[in-house]
């Protein structure tokens, strides 16, 4: 397997920790998105969204990181990334989609860019922006996860939605956003960094950290 990703995606950093997580290797493949390398020719051949993460396994292609991921794990099965039932199911899906869905288009590199490039938005009002949709889409997630309080967003065993939460918790620490509001959110995260598959898979591990 080829994983084509930016060390900073935290979209990208999903997909490493469900690798690491069912103990897959792959090759891994950067492309830097602040030096505009997604739109190299090289990379546009095989990506026609030019974004990352891109999975390619054998004969499959595979972009957009909850659909790698579901992949991996029907391909893959042990360890499960979704509960056996259907009502669990739903809910790691839900948690998941709420920060992939919800928070995270808003804050991506390409949005901020057009606010600043585009429109003119000043660096502190690209960070309050940030910021609101940061933690006002956090409060979200805490209420869920105090409505059921587990080692991990769901129950005893990190599943797709821990994979996408601790990559929003780094990007929200980094740009400084306030998190003493969601106590369950981080206890989470920190119960998730105290294994491998997440802490060897952070942005500072990756070859192409700066």
């Amino acid at each position: 397997m080829e994983l084509y990703n930016y060390f900073r995606s935290s979209a990208s950093y999903r997909v490493r920790i469900a690798l690491a997580l069912k103990g897959l290797a792959y090759d891994y493949k950067p492309v830097h998105l602040q030096r505009d390398e997604q739109f190299n020719e090289s990379y546009a051949a095989v990506s026609a969204a030019r974004l990352v993460p891109l999975l390619r396994d054998g004969e499959h292609t595979l972009t957009q990181s909850l659909a790698i991921i579901e992949y991996l794990d029907e391909t893959h099965p042990q360890p499960p990334l979704l509960p056996a039932d259907a009502g669990g199911r739903a809910r790691v899906r839900a948690i998941a989609l709420d920060i992939a869905c919800e928070i995270h288009p808003l804050n991506n590199l390409r949005v901020l860019r057009y606010l600043v490039r585009d429109l003119k938005v000043s660096e502190d009002d690209k960070n309050r922006w940030y910021k609101h949709w940061v933690e006002t889409g956090l409060e979200v997630i805490e209420r869920q996860l105090a409505a059921r309080p587990a080692t991990y967003c769901h129950g005893e065993t990190p599943t797709v939605a821990d994979c996408c939460l601790v990559p929003q918790i780094f990007n929200a620490r980094r740009f400084g956003c306030r998190l003493e509001h969601v106590p369950h959110v981080v206890r989470v995260f920190d119960n998730c960094m105290k294994l491998d598959a997440f802490e060897r898979t952070r942005p500072e591990a990756c070859p192409d950290a700066e």
